[in-house]
């Protein structure tokens, strides 16, 4: 899958740029799928909202309320936090980033002013009230505690790193002590809440209760196809698994000890096998709750002068008339991608074992284009380009448009063709040609999620939303309804990190009095389905675990009651 590199540095130069979304009723009904009966899987939905919506596009939290749109979603991962290049720790800073071929783009930037210090007017807040100067924290975050004060059910991540800000997460994740170090700052920044000071605003626990949880996008583990001037290295594979196990359990412990809250744990994980290879599949799943499979830039205006084809293809058919992208790895579609998680690809070097009903599919909100297409036999596919589509005055780079922009194309019956191969839909009008979502699109995307268990959709970025947030709607009708609480099957093998201390060789044969499973005990390695004595309860364990004494680990956590003795 190509990078998101397009998309982020488009979204940040279009940061003067003009725009809005809304989302209400009226949704479309859901086709049957195309794969026979469906599985029971879940309808969770989860949403990208950046940091620099707030400035030109002027598109603030309170639209996430007014227009319905936090209604329909479970999760936002706020996008995003970068990782200090001396200290790899969390931080925040007051600093843009660079042009994106500079390598140090990412070096000590942040948006502070975004995340705490603008105030917003009464008119532009989520509770009608203008933010005061003596206020601890003004900016997104405390718009984020207006909005959870209306829509009790959402949670909210922040999501560290993405495109720009990945640089560090190799040496981060080198060591125990750094991925210790890295974990703990994080949590005390966003979950304690503890912000820096700055222009007047932060201090001690400011920012508590804004997060429920940590997004991982690091762009990629072991990988040389991230941002220029990247760190990785081949040990990056164990290491990506270590630094989640390192999040997930300082993540637990700090939930334990403050109300028995279960703190969330994403990550934005990659779609082409080249970069899949590279991450221990089998193995990370025992630590998240949702990954968010980005399955769209598969395709586009880097592809040169073509041939066109679709950014997010359901399926490669053969139609696909582009060259395998790197040795190693089949063309690039959404099912070859489910496949490598799920099932693996011992060819490819990759071992899957990723619980399905942990997954989630990206859907993207903007198209890929390229100009100077001829007609050919399909309308535009599979022809030669001479480049990206021509800039639009929002997203204000070639190659690339919000379907805000396209209303002329995309809502047009006569632009509008079906590739049944693909099961993708895509446009064409006079010499431009655009691949991206449509209702159809959505629905068989949703359908095949269904087909396979997965989780639910991710959404990649509110902001390219129209005024009528016409594809969040559809994907919220094709997506169906959330669960209750994320899934928590374990992955198919179990995590093979050795435990820190030696397990005790024969544990207590005498349990509490009256139960029948063998006591719990501190230190000792538990996999999937241990039965346990602890407290007067029996506890299963749903994977891999040590050191998490049952009753401590949260209703989503890894011991599950089995009621009394």
């Amino acid at each position: 899958m190509h990078p998101r590199k397009p998309l982020i540095a488009t979204l940040l130069s279009s940061a003067l740029a003009a725009g809005a979304l809304a989302a209400t009723a009226g949704l479309g009904s859901a086709q049957a799928a195309e794969t026979g009966t469906t599985a029971s899987t879940g309808g969770v939905k989860i949403a990208y909202y950046d940091q620099w919506s707030v400035y030109g596009n002027a598109f603030y939290p309170k639209h996430l309320d007014e227009r319905g749109i936090a209604a329909g979603l479970d999760v936002i991962n706020y996008s995003f936090g970068n990782i200090h290049p001396t200290d790899l720790t969390c931080f925040e800073a007051n600093k843009a980033a660079g042009d994106d071929n500079n390598p140090n783009a990412g070096d000590g930037a942040g948006d502070s002013y975004a995340d705490y210090q603008k105030s917003f007017s009464a008119a532009d807040s989520v509770d009608g009230v203008a933010d005061k100067w003596d206020q601890p924290i003004v900016g997104v975050f405390n718009q984020f505690k207006e909005l959870k004060a209306k829509h009790p059910h959402l949670k909210i991540n922040i999501s560290l790193g993405g495109w720009t800000y990945s640089k560090y997460f190799s040496d981060a994740a080198r060591t125990d002590a750094s991925r210790k170090k890295l974990v703990a700052s994080c949590i005390k920044q966003y979950i304690q809440g503890d912000l820096p000071v700055e222009g007047g605003y932060g201090g001690p626990g400011t920012a508590a209760g804004v997060f429920d949880g940590i997004d991982i996008d690091w762009e990629y583990p072991g990988s040389p196809d991230g941002h220029l001037g990247n760190h990785y290295a081949p040990e990056d594979k164990q290491n990506f698994t270590l630094l989640l196990a390192e999040f997930r359990k300082q993540l637990d412990e700090y939930g334990a000890a403050h109300g028995g809250k279960k703190y969330l744990l994403t990550a934005a994980l990659p779609a082409g096998q080249d970069k899949i290879k590279n991450i221990e599949t089998d193995k990370i799943g025992a630590y998240l709750d949702y990954a968010n499979i980005m399955t769209y830039d598969m395709h586009g205006a880097w592809d040169g002068d073509g041939p066109t084809y679709h950014q997010s293809p359901l399926y490669s058919g053969a139609n696909d008339p582009t060259d395998v992208i790197k040795p190693g790895t089949e063309k690039y579609s959404i099912d070859n991608a489910i496949d490598s998680w799920i099932d693996g690809k011992p060819a490819y070097g990759i071992t899957g074992g990723f619980p399905a009903n942990k997954l989630t599919l990206g859907y993207e909100f903007y198209y890929r284009g390229w100009k100077g297409v001829p007609a050919g036999t399909a309308n535009g596919l599979a022809q030669p380009a001479t480049g990206g589509s021509n800039a639009r005055p929002l997203s204000q780079a070639a190659g690339i448009a919000y379907y805000k922009e396209l209303g002329g194309i995309v809502d047009n019956p006569s632009a509008t063709f079906w590739d049944d191969q693909a099961k993708s839909a895509y446009f064409y009008k006079d010499g431009e040609f655009f691949t991206g979502l449509d209702r159809r699109t959505i629905q068989a995307r949703a359908d095949y999620a269904h087909s396979r268990g997965l989780a639910g959709a991710m959404m990649y970025s509110l902001l390219g939303l129209d005024a009528n947030a016409t594809l969040f709607k559809d994907i919220v009708t094709a997506v169906g309804s959330s669960p209750t609480t994320p899934p928590t099957t374990p992955p198919t093998t179990e995590p093979t990190t050795p435990p820190t201390t030696t397990p005790p060789t024969t544990p207590p044969t005498t349990p509490p009095a009256g139960c029948t499973a063998p006591a719990y005990v501190a230190g000792q390695v538990y996999t999937g389905g241990s039965l346990v004595s602890h407290k007067g309860h029996t506890w299963k364990a749903q994977w891999w675990t040590q050191n998490e004494e049952p009753g401590t680990t949260g209703e989503w956590g890894v011991w599950k009651d089995q009621g009394a003795c």
